[in-house]
């Protein structure tokens, strides 16, 4: 497949870790740090590896979110979730809801509750205290995917797990009823990632299963091509022309609403294993898989991926563009942060 037909451009150099200086280099030019938060934890940690690296935000990052009063929110493996406020580092857990869990995605509903989807279920969280929803409320499978909450442009809150997509009825919850329901127009797949598009259509991504499109009324499966949607920090996306973007196993593809064009290490993607896709305001496109982070520019004629040699290739699990533009990347080795120019640490005293 000709390159024409998408420009890649890589532009990655890594700092493999980042003290709490106050400026960052960034070769062209400097960052300023903010002060180091306060950290607060009123827990004790259970379940992590002796070698855990304590000065870490934390060591396995799935999840990344900014809430609409502008604090950033990290689920984390092991650790609950953490929020940043730019004054303090506050880490949510044992007893305050979490107990040990994997936070794979994060959401806020239209009320300002924030939604947390774990292993163990749904959390909300209303700024005082966590609910958890499990069984009982009428999630039959209780493993939420990354990426897995979505809150529409009208409210209603989709969840979705290993074995299909669930709604939540806030109606029904406040008479003490069960308040989440299964999606039953979708098989009892295994969800890989849900999103809205511009035009209001709910898009999910399954393992193995293909891609699934409802309009409001009806199912469209887009194709049964092997592995479309298979992602590990989610892979769907749509870019500024209306086209939709997955993940599969051997490379990502794009669909213009008629052709599923296919893009693979033959046509520059780096590694192997597609993991995530996320597209920034500016268009540009980022890609990562096992081995390697791909970045595309479509006003760069320049293609270029990098490999483990470059550095910053272990494990990223999540990825997420906050409103000031920042991209930040949730890996197996902490937080990183995207300046324009290159990858940095983010440790709990910074450089934030």
């Amino acid at each position: 497949m000709a390159l024409n037909k998408i420009l890649l451009f890589g532009l990655l150099a890594i700092l493999s870790s980042c003290n709490s200086q106050e400026r960052v280099k960034t070769g062209k030019e400097s960052i300023t740090s903010k002060p180091s938060p306060t950290v607060i934890r009123n827990f004790k940690s259970v379940g992590l590896a002796p070698d855990f690296d304590t000065t870490l935000v934390s060591q396995y990052i799935r999840s990344i979110f900014q809430d609409s009063k502008g604090n950033l929110w990290f689920g984390t493996l092991g650790e609950g979730v953490v929020k940043y406020d730019e004054k303090t580092l506050t880490y949510f857990s044992n007893p305050d809801g979490f107990v040990n869990n994997t936070v794979y995605a994060i959401n806020e509903d239209k009320n300002g509750n924030l939604w947390f989807g774990t292993d163990q279920g749904v959390y909300k969280y209303d700024g005082k205290a966590f609910r958890n929803y499990n069984q009982k409320d009428g999630l039959s499978h209780i493993d939420i995917s990354r990426k897995g909450i979505l809150v529409d442009k009208s409210g209603t809150i989709w969840v979705g797990t290993h074995r299909g997509v669930y709604r939540y009825d806030p109606l029904t919850d406040s008479k003490g009823g069960q308040s989440f329901s299964l999606f039953e127009q979708l098989p009892s797949i295994n969800i890989a990632g849900i999103m809205e598009d511009r035009n209001g259509n709910i898009w999910f991504a399954s393992v193995q299963n293909g891609v699934f499109r409802y309009d409001g009324k009806t199912i469209i499966k887009i194709a049964d091509k092997e592995n479309l949607g298979d992602n590990y920090a989610g892979g769907i996306a749509e870019d500024k022309e209306g086209n939709m973007w997955f993940t599969m196993k051997n490379g990502i593809c794009k669909y213009d609403g008629k052709t599923l064009t296919e893009y693979t290490p033959k046509d520059g993607l780096g590694g192997t294993e597609f993991w995530g896709i996320i597209i920034e305001e500016s268009g540009i496109i980022w890609v990562t898989a096992r081995g390697s982070t791909t970045r595309f520019d479509p006003s760069v004629p320049l293609p270029n991926a990098f490999t483990s040699a470059d550095g910053f290739t272990c494990c990223v699990q999540s990825m997420f563009q906050d409103k000031p533009g920042n991209v930040w990347w949730g890996t197996g080795q902490g937080l990183y942060r995207f300046d324009g120019n290159r990858f940095y640490q983010v440790k709990k005293n910074g450089p934030w």
